[in-house]
């Protein structure tokens, strides 16, 4: 086939761009600017334009994959409709691209990629070589987000936002919360639930659910969907190598997992023991050269940023820890604004920065970042400031803020991800 990916360096749509270049089909993406992820699909042979004005589209196309960011009066997709081009969502894709295989997903708020990865590496390690996919990079995936193994056992993250993971075919299905979370998608918590109610009911009468049976939630939600489960935790909390209860708890899921595949415990818990964490997910960086430990970390969730804040506590019980925090979003900001208030109790010193603006188009009202500091500084009982952009951040940051020996943390789903690496220049 000849496809083309609307919005390729997206970390879900990438890695299905890969997969498919990887079996022969031809691919071609865009997307708005450029990335380490777009450089590596060039690497692959995978031609990505950084206009998406509709110049990009080549002739003879067969399918256009749209990441869920790409509205349809986008001109790419306007333009493919005037075609007569078949359009379909990644999560649509990932659902064609998996259907008919031995398929295990990961699912919940928060802990999918971790727990996918822990799961990867621990199925790669028992020599069962899957298929992968994941949102975000692994060392053990060469630093990618994909993996093509030779066979039809496949585990890939499988993300409710839109429910898009009722796009999927489940044969095993981990779950690690149900928090809630993307309240621009869902009206609130009942509905969220009931995202993943109908997502239980995707699976086969064999199919099997692995999740927490000590989560009053996690346990109404299955009974809801009059699913039985395999309960992770009676396995007893596993010593793994990333600092964390959550982290433990994640690997819970994973050895549960293992021994309904019949995988030799011991070579389970020492796969978990060499797990060094994934791309953005408490990731250290680097020193700098005054001696700040520079750690950066996808949270933007409440219940992420106290379980990552805890975990760095742990890991780092003599060192001021800094947490500069870029917000995900006004509607998320505003609807959890109480938990983000109280979130940050294991840090030192907090900085928020202006709002990663994701959705414009869907943004109902704004939420104000000064406020925000203020509220943390007053519900987590510890300093908070405002840095403004992530420039006036990193100036605040080497001015006034930092001192030898730090452990600054930067946290969001956003760009913030650019600070920690200027930081260590």
């Amino acid at each position: 086939m000849r496809i083309f990916c609307s919005g390729i360096g997206g970390i879900g749509l990438s890695a299905y761009a890969g997969h498919m270049k990887s079996q022969g089909h031809e691919v071609f993406g865009s997307d708005r600017s450029g990335s380490p992820l777009i450089d590596d699909l060039a690497s692959q042979g995978i031609t990505v334009s950084l206009h998406q004005d509709g110049s990009a589209l080549p002739e003879n196309l067969d399918l256009l994959v749209y990441s869920e960011a790409i509205p349809e009066t986008a001109p790419e997709r306007s333009i493919a409709a005037s075609r007569g081009v078949r359009q379909i969502s990644y999560f649509h894709a990932l659902g064609e691209m998996t259907a008919g295989t031995q398929l295990i997903c990961v699912s919940g708020t928060h802990g999918k990629s971790s727990t996918t990865g822990m799961a990867a590496k621990m199925l790669m390690d028992a020599g069962m070589n899957p298929n992968v996919v994941i949102g975000t990079k692994m060392r053990e995936l060469d630093g990618r987000n994909w993996r093509s193994g030779n066979g039809s056992l496949w585990i890939v993250e499988a993300c409710e936002y839109r429910r898009s993971f009722l796009f999927l075919q489940p044969k095993i299905i981990l779950l690690t919360n149900a928090d809630g979370d993307h309240f621009d998608a869902f009206k609130d918590m009942a509905d969220y639930e009931s995202a993943f109610v109908d997502y239980l009911n995707l699976l086969p009468p064999n199919g099997i659910l692995i999740t927490h049976g000590l989560d009053s939630q996690l346990v109404d939600i299955a009974k809801r969907a009059n699913r039985p489960f395999v309960d992770a935790d009676k396995i007893p909390l596993p010593d793994i190598g990333v600092p964390g209860v959550h982290m433990r708890k994640n690997a819970q899921l994973v050895l549960a997992l293992a021994d309904l595949l019949n995988i030799d415990r011991k070579t389970a818990e020492k796969s978990l023991q060499g797990f060094q964490g994934t791309w953005r997910r408490m990731e250290k960086r680097g020193v700098a050269s005054n001696g700040v430990i520079v750690i950066d970390d996808y949270a933007h969730h409440p219940k992420e940023i106290r379980a990552t804040l805890q975990a760095m506590r742990e890991a780092n019980p003599q060192r001021r820890i800094v947490c500069v925090f870029q917000p995900h979003t006004h509607d998320r900001t505003l609807k959890l604004w109480d938990d983000f208030s109280k979130a940050f109790l294991d840090a030192d010193l907090v900085i928020v920065t202006d709002i990663y603006d994701a959705r414009p188009d869907r943004e109902a009202a704004m939420a104000d970042p000064r406020q925000l500091a203020d509220a943390i500084g007053e519900g987590s009982g510890i300093k908070c400031l405002f840095g403004g952009s992530l420039n006036e951040t990193e100036q605040l940051l080497r001015s006034s803020v930092l001192q030898p020996n730090d452990v600054v943390i930067t946290m969001g789903a956003g760009t913030i991800t650019n600070l920690a690496t200027d930081l260590l220049v």
